[in-house]
């Protein structure tokens, strides 16, 4: 099953909304994918599961991301890149069974004007550097906070529209 992937650990984030909406047009579209959400990381991931060690608890994360062809990186602005929670998660996966030649759209955001613009740039060199294949549509939304109503859902149109063709996009792959 492919998989999106929340690209943070802070609790009551965004782009858990935004990874649970990009799961529901994935799903009118007859696709089926799972989330990933890194806040389940195992605590001890930086101790036990990096440099090619394995804990127990990270092993199902491993069979998760070796199974999928295609992955959605939803990723919040932190200090101008991206959050160091998603740099070990990916230090933490086997290489290159996890990432090489697999497919990968990039959905940034932030509370402020450039969608983390700075931080999917970085984000795009560490997909490159694994050799994963970039779609060239990414997606940045900023001022976060004011784009989704109470039931999850894109207010503004415009945004709307750039989800809706990266999502077409994704199910062409």
């Amino acid at each position: 099953m492919d998989l999106i992937i929340v690209g943070t650990n802070r609790p009551k984030n965004n782009s858990t909304k935004v990874a649970q909406y990009y799961q529901r047009e994935l799903a009118a579209r007859g696709q089926d994918w799972d989330i990933l959400y890194l806040d389940t990381l195992p605590t001890e991931i930086i101790v036990s599961d990096l440099y090619g060690k394995r804990s127990e608890a990270f092993t199902p994360i491993q069979e998760r991301i070796s199974e999928a062809k295609r992955f959605i990186f939803v990723i919040p602005e932190y200090n101008g890149s991206f959050p160091g929670v998603l740099k070990v998660f990916m230090d933490a996966c086997a290489y290159p069974a996890s990432f090489h030649h697999k497919k990968a759209a990039l959905v940034g955001l932030s509370t402020g004007k450039y969608g983390n613009v700075r931080g999917i740039d970085h984000f795009t060199g560490v997909c490159h550097y694994m050799r994963m294949h970039v779609m060239p549509l990414k997606i940045h939304i900023s001022h976060i906070q004011n784009e989704l109503d109470e039931e999850g859902n894109f207010s503004n149109p415009l945004t709307v529209k750039y989800i809706q063709e990266q999502v077409d996009d994704i199910v062409r792959l």
